[in-house]
């Protein structure tokens, strides 16, 4: 029971208190020291109450030294006191941790049932569904959330009164993944092939996206060290390349890369990358999303505009209703890509943002020139370092990697002295190039063999490699394979027969044709003479 407070006091009940506080503190000035029984019998009389009440209302107003220690508390059950036995307590304390704090969220209601099954089963009374009830609000109800994996609730009850900031560009930019709003289909099939995984990189300062990288693989070290790559590197190629004309000024090597602990942000080749480079990692607290509040908030913003696209599946259950995601679906990879790219640069950057009160591209270009940004002072390294390998060995006709095959003159030199395998980097996003490092340690750039052929994607070189293979499958007579074969087995099953009949009935091996001369010599065949064959016409 919380006490109330002075204004929530029924008028009745305030008053009473006033005439009994100004009672008893007119009492204790008048008597100082030991309190004789007839004063005390006075004092009971003038507040209408017995002697003991007197004594108790004049120790809590020595206790407290207000009228509200004297407002007159309603009867009833003391509060936090349990009226229930131990062995029905420790039921209901099992049963909710062990069924009803746990991820599968079952209701109240299945609790209650399980609760009362149990204290059947051991021949006692089932307490009543208010004090379950009563049970579960004892709880700390972000511990209860956080157990039932409530995410809203959490979030709802955690308190924030700290503020991740930043002084200047670049200072701290988060990461973070995403499964993207909407199904996408491929290039040369148009049909629906799933959602694609989003990474989005964000400066904390600006509120300017660094960079993102969009694929059908599910989140790990490649696509991070790729979105990380895009947020460094000048991107004005990569926007012609996709024909769009607003700029993308973001570049530079971040001061502190702040993500969550997923095993991509863990693994070693990226802190390594990272502490190559002088990039600090900052990971956030486990079970604390908060901490990445602004990429959240960005990534919100983002998949909210996917849910204007064709092939949408929204946020939820209740707003996709009866619409068919998969049907609708339209967009390939390279044009969902090319969309959010557009989405960003000419409408996010140039937006007001809520926290700054300005669009982000105006901060950035207000700030861009104070501090020196930094950039790899050795591009090609830190390049190569967070670009994924795989390990080939050197061919005469080249290197084959996923299919495809590459070739260097400088690669000439190591045909066939190359007794190791080689380490190959590949860009998923441009499988046009591979770079091999040689037994000399050297990175060379090999070429696709064929320079007739267009710049691929991984995705669309294993879809290609997937769609051959398939037509293969299905261009197989199965009928004619598994006939050929069955006769091919009664072939070798007769002559096993033949061979093994012939063998118990002649023990000594018949001669042949050649052997008894019906059919003439062939010895002549090994002689220095050729053997002249008569003409029998």
């Amino acid at each position: 029971m919380i006490d109330p407070l002075p204004e929530e006091v029924d008028e009745a009940l305030w008053d009473e208190a006033c005439r009994r506080a100004e009672a008893i503190r007119g009492f204790l000035m008048r008597r100082s020291g030991k309190v004789a029984a007839g004063d005390m019998a006075l004092l009971a009389a003038e507040l209408d109450v017995s002697r003991a009440t007197a004594f108790r209302l004049i120790k809590l107003f020595r206790a407290g030294g207000t009228v509200m220690s004297l407002v007159e508390r309603k009867p009833g059950r003391p509060n936090g006191r349990r009226m229930l036995d131990d062995r029905r307590e420790e039921i209901i304390r099992t049963s909710i941790n062990r069924y009803y704090l746990n991820k599968n969220r079952p209701g109240v209601s299945q609790l209650i049932r399980d609760v009362q099954t149990t204290c059947v089963s051991v021949g006692l009374k089932p307490p009543h569904r208010r004090t379950i009830e009563a049970r579960i609000e004892d709880i700390d109800l972000q511990k209860r959330a956080k157990r039932r994996g409530e995410a809203e609730v959490v979030k709802r009850t955690t308190a924030v009164p700290g503020v991740l900031a930043a002084s200047r560009p670049l200072q701290i930019v988060q990461v973070d993944h995403t499964k993207a709003d909407v199904f996408i289909v491929d290039e040369e099939t148009r049909l629906p092939i799933g959602r694609p995984w989003l990474t989005l990189a964000m400066d904390v300062c600006t509120r300017m996206v660094t960079g993102f990288y969009l694929t059908m693989d599910a989140p790990s070290r490649l696509s991070t060290s790729l979105c990380l790559l895009h947020s460094v590197f000048d991107k004005s190629p990569w926007l012609r390349e996709r024909e769009i004309i607003e700029p993308w000024p973001v570049a530079g090597l971040p001061e502190t890369l702040h993500v969550d602990n997923g095993s991509d942000f863990r693994s070693r080749a990226f802190k390594r990358g990272c502490e190559d480079a002088g990039m600090a990692i900052n990971w956030r607290p486990p079970g604390e999303p908060r901490f990445g509040g602004h990429i959240e908030r960005l990534i919100g913003t983002q998949m909210g505009k996917l849910h204007l696209l064709p092939g949408t599946t929204f946020s939820n259950a209740q707003e996709l209703g009866e619409y068919d995601s998969k049907r609708h679906s339209a967009l390939t990879l390279r044009e969902l890509e090319r969309y959010i790219a557009l989405d960003i640069v000419g409408n996010y950057h140039q937006s007001i943002h809520g926290s700054l009160g300005r669009p982000p591209i105006a901060v950035w270009r207000e700030q861009e020139g104070e501090i020196p940004l930094r950039l790899p002072q050795d591009r090609m390294r830190f390049w190569l370092t967070f670009l994924p390998e795989q390990e080939r060995t050197l061919q005469p006709t080249g290197i084959h990697l996923f299919g495809l095959r590459y070739w260097s003159a400088a690669l000439s030199a190591d045909v066939g002295s190359a007794n190791r395998r080689l380490l190959v980097k590949y860009d998923p996003r441009d499988m046009s190039r591979v770079f091999v490092r040689r037994q000399s340690g050297n990175f060379v750039e090999a070429r696709y063999a064929d320079l007739t052929l267009p710049s691929i994607t991984l995705h669309e070189a294993l879809a290609a490699r997937r769609a051959l293979l398939a037509k293969g499958r299905r261009e197989v007579n199965t009928r004619t394979i598994v006939g050929t074969a069955i006769e091919q087995r009664k072939l070798v099953d007769a002559a096993v027969k033949a061979t093994a009949t012939a063998r118990r009935g002649c023990p000594a091996r018949a001669k042949t044709k050649v052997d008894d001369g019906s059919w003439g010599s062939l010895r002549g065949i090994d002689s220095s003479k050729p053997v002249a064959f008569e003409d029998t016409e």
